[in-house]
């Protein structure tokens, strides 16, 4: 499975990341530990939701659309 995820920063509860990975456990893990430089000032973080998808070509695609204008504005009102 691949998953787009959204992350809330515990620290800073107005820093939302979103992104996609084939392994979230381990992903989540890399962004607490500070191995990602665009979400480490603002660790920890947790995980506030996820969608699996069966291809990776439509997890990126959910992502970029989270991303955008209107993504922000649906993740806002159903997550």
């Amino acid at each position: 499975m691949f998953y787009t995820y959204i992350l809330r920063s515990v620290s800073h509860p107005a820093q939302r990341y979103i992104g996609s990975t084939i392994d979230l456990r381990k992903r989540l893990a890399a962004h607490n530990s500070g191995e990602v430089s665009h979400t480490a000032k603002f660790r920890p973080w947790k995980l506030e939701t996820y969608i699996a998808f069966d291809s990776e070509d439509k997890a990126r695609a959910f992502e970029l659309y989270l991303k955008s204008g209107s993504g922000h504005a649906f993740a806002a009102r159903h997550f």
